[in-house]
């Protein structure tokens, strides 16, 4: 053997040595290096190409930390029907609406608390948003007058919030 086959041969195996490095436990995909700024979507790829991953972790005033994720094949959301969400959407088409879930998010709960706040309305006005949210699912009545965001729909509705910004 020549020292240029001692040396490629040594170069073999210290690839194969970082590729084993970067393989995760008990999985063939590489992990993504440190420094990759789509580590999430590298993940994904890796776990299930061509779908479409909704995740988060978030500590919510009252509620404590709320983890949640949620994925879907990416053809799958492509042929659904999307009129059937259109209810569940219009029901965060409102500033308002909006801003009440963002005042229960942050701790107020309480529907006095809530007509305390400027920004939800009259009295009327407020107990009508209630109402379309409670019915899309984005708010559950915990008790008469008291508002709480389900834990399942903490991460979803601040990845919503994520998606309309700019």
């Amino acid at each position: 053997m020549t020292d240029l086959d001692a040396r490629l041969r040594a170069v073999e195996r210290a690839v194969a040595d970082l590729q084993d490095a970067l393989r995760p436990a008990g999985g063939d995909t590489p992990a993504a290096p440190a420094d990759d700024v789509l580590w999430a979507l590298t993940e994904l790829e890796g776990r299930s190409p061509g779908a479409v991953l909704m995740a988060g972790s978030v500590t919510v005033p009252g509620a404590g930390e709320v983890r949640w994720q949620y994925a879907r094949p990416g053809a799958a959301l492509l042929d659904a029907d999307w009129s059937e969400l259109s209810g569940t959407l219009d029901a965060l088409a409102h500033p308002a609406r909006l801003a009440i879930l963002q005042h229960v998010l942050g701790g107020v709960h309480g529907t006095a608390q809530l007509l305390e706040q400027p920004s939800v309305g009259t009295t009327g006005q407020l107990h009508h948003h209630l109402r379309q949210l409670v019915a899309a699912g984005w708010l559950a009545s915990t008790r008469r007058g008291h508002y709480e965001v389900p834990a399942a729909r903490v991460v979803p509705l601040l990845v919503t919030v994520l998606a309309a910004h700019r």
